[in-house]
């Protein structure tokens, strides 16, 4: 079972377009489901979290994200005032959508990125801090 989620999580995004198995909506404590940021179905089955794709997988997403401009302008308007805390379900912490999504929201801005690992490595959560 994962840990509950920490007082000062801010705003917490679930950044996934499946909802994790066996996490009621409850316990995981989601302000918002935001599936739209997510990679699509076909990214998502061809990664599959292998990590020898995880470079490629990287620009196919990043691809994907310039067309989701609006999504990303809500992200990072939502870390203005407050802790943004990404949300994902992988286990691997270094190889997935969180990590790139990270990458494009500090892109041309001066955010800081603070790391915590916490749930048996099944999520991590990205606190993304406007300065």
């Amino acid at each position: 079972m994962y840990e509950p989620p920490l007082d000062d999580d801010g705003f917490r995004v679930l950044v996934d377009r499946l909802w994790p198995r066996g996490i009621s909506k409850v316990s995981a404590a989601i302000n918002e489901w935001n599936k739209e940021v997510a990679p699509s179905n076909e990214l998502r089955k061809w990664f599959d979290h292998v990590p020898e794709r995880f470079e490629a997988f990287k620009t196919k997403y990043i691809e994907e994200l310039n067309h989701k401009k609006d999504q990303i302008n809500h992200l990072k308007s939502l870390a203005e005032n407050q802790p943004l805390t990404l949300v994902y379900s992988a286990k691997d912490e270094k190889h997935n959508q969180a990590v790139v999504l990270q990458l494009v929201l500090n892109q041309n801005n001066k955010l800081s990125l603070l790391i915590f690992l916490f749930g048996k490595a099944y999520y991590l959560t990205i606190m993304v801090y406007r300065h």
